[in-house]
């Protein structure tokens, strides 16, 4: 259910990608004749025709066309870090599924939104962000509940996974709705999966349950090993979260940092790349989105293959915990780096741009059993609240993702502006990759040992009863004067 949960999350982040394709009316809007891309020679009377039949009825520029992209992303990070703390203290299955079910039946009236004006279609995107808000850290504080270490990067990648199902099923499906699909062709994009994240919402907050002990139907011998092998609770009765020692903490800040720039990048050609495909490879609507999902397929099948030999890696001994999330991490975030530098000068070869794309997509799986599950390893217990953190940070540098691109091609659809949105991606790749090598771990952390839970709870209790004898000798202060 979490991997569906996933798949739905991102079809609904997505599908504006493919979508605004078919929406907009290319035609109408101004382009620079000086900076025409004449690279590969005149452009085809045929394609051009084509590309206008494919127009639609709003004219929004390429600037505010990455406001749109971008809003969603605006609600979405604003409710990280809230359920992220909310789901520690009152569980994670409740916020996840009611704020799934929200994005959905918002998504089911971005076809009259858009009809209202474009200011109506921001907000219902961003109300769609705020609901999806809970996806990441609560499926991460599920996690924490219910998988032993030893699994946890194929169960890891197999939930996360569901980000690049979903985009491989939205990317195509939508492209070929946006052609042939009821109700106008593209409204029916969000008709379908709003329908489909409804139906998924409602099963699972009837189905699911928020960990091994709550569970009626669980064998008494897993619940036993389970609970066995996680060492402390990750429930809501476990200690107060040391927000000191975790910003003080240099193996968060590097899965933040490589977070942060697996975001940037990942925005970068989700919600740009249909665009792409379209100004610069000349594919029609319902060939973008086949060739746009291409990338996503073959990440999420390195993903899961990726996976199990991390896992084969930790149980043969050979390996621990830091050196595995390093070194496949590395794979995740250097292949996409050198995959966007290399797709950036391939020219007019459109079956080059997207094999070079499709591989170095594919190789960043590797970041689910990197540095996306490394929450897991250093606290297991605060894993959803740590998720929260990165994930949000990661979210508000993703979000500048379509403008900055929105921006530099505005105007000027040319391949020369389009290698700029692609070398910046990959540097940021680099640094933040190079920075998690230098910082990170995968080693529990000490402010996360339940041998020091009594302590920890003792000091706590000593301050709050200091607090109180001190309150208490100033009213008697006060009550003598």
């Amino acid at each position: 259910m979490l991997f569906l949960g996933m798949a739905n999350a991102y079809i609904m982040r997505t599908n504006m990608s493919v979508a605004i394709v078919a929406m907009v009316n290319h035609t109408a809007l101004p382009i620079d004749p000086e900076a025409v891309d004449t690279e590969c020679g005149p452009v085809d009377a045929n394609a051009t025709e084509s590309a206008s039949q494919q127009d639609g009825e709003f004219v929004w520029s390429s600037t505010l066309q990455g406001y749109i992209l971008s809003s969603f992303f605006y609600g979405y990070v604003i409710t990280q870090i809230p359920f992220g703390i909310l789901s520690k203290r009152f569980g994670a299955r409740l916020f996840l599924g009611v704020g799934m079910l929200i994005n959905s039946v918002f998504g089911l009236l971005v076809p009259v939104a858009a009809s209202a004006g474009y200011q109506w279609l921001i907000l219902v995107r961003f109300i769609q962000g705020l609901g999806e808000g809970p996806i990441v850290p609560c499926s991460h504080a599920m996690l924490a509940k219910w998988i032993p270490p030893n699994e946890r990067s194929r169960m890891g990648a197999a939930v996360y996974a569901g980000a690049q199902f979903g985009t491989v099923v939205s990317m195509p499906l939508s492209g070929l709705l946006s052609a042939y699909g009821f109700a106008g062709g593209w409204p029916s994009i969000f008709y379908v999966f709003g329908l489909i994240g409804t139906v998924w919402s409602l099963a699972f907050l009837f189905l699911v349950h928020e960990d091994p002990e709550k569970c009626p139907s669980i064998k008494d011998h897993e619940k036993k090993y389970i609970l066995n092998a996680l060492w402390g609770a990750a429930g809501s009765s476990s200690p107060p979260i040391p927000w000191g020692k975790i910003l003080l903490s240099m193996p968060f800040w590097a899965i933040l940092v490589a977070h942060v720039g697996q975001n940037y990048g990942y925005e970068t050609l989700m919600t740009e790349l249909p665009t792409f495909m379209r100004q610069v490879l000349h594919f029609s609507i319902k060939d973008n989105g086949f060739v746009s999902a291409l990338p996503y397929l073959c990440m999420w099948l390195f993903s899961m293959f990726i996976s199990v030999v991390a896992d084969w890696m930790l149980s043969s001994g050979r390996f621990n915990h830091t050196q595995v999330r390093k070194i496949i991490n590395s794979i995740g975030e250097y292949g996409p780096a050198v995959g966007l530098f290399v797709a950036a000068n391939t020219g007019c070869n459109p079956a080059a741009t997207v094999a070079i794309l499709a591989i170095g997509v594919g190789l960043n799986g590797g970041i689910y059993s990197g540095f996306k599950v490394n929450h897991l390893d250093i606290s297991p217990r605060f894993a959803g609240i740590l998720m929260a953190f990165t994930n949000c940070l990661a979210n508000l540098m993703g979000l500048l993702a379509p403008i900055v691109a929105g921006y530099i091609i505005e105007g000027r659809p040319t391949q020369t502006q389009w290698r700029k949105v692609f070398y910046i991606a990959g540097g940021v790749y680099l640094f933040c990759a190079t920075f998690y090598n230098i910082f990170g771990s995968g080693r529990r952390q000490d402010w996360d040992n339940p041998d020091d839970d009594a302590a920890n709870a003792q000091k706590v209790a000593d301050k709050k009863a200091a607090k109180a004898q001190k309150r208490a000798t100033q009213n008697q202060a006060e009550t003598q004067q």
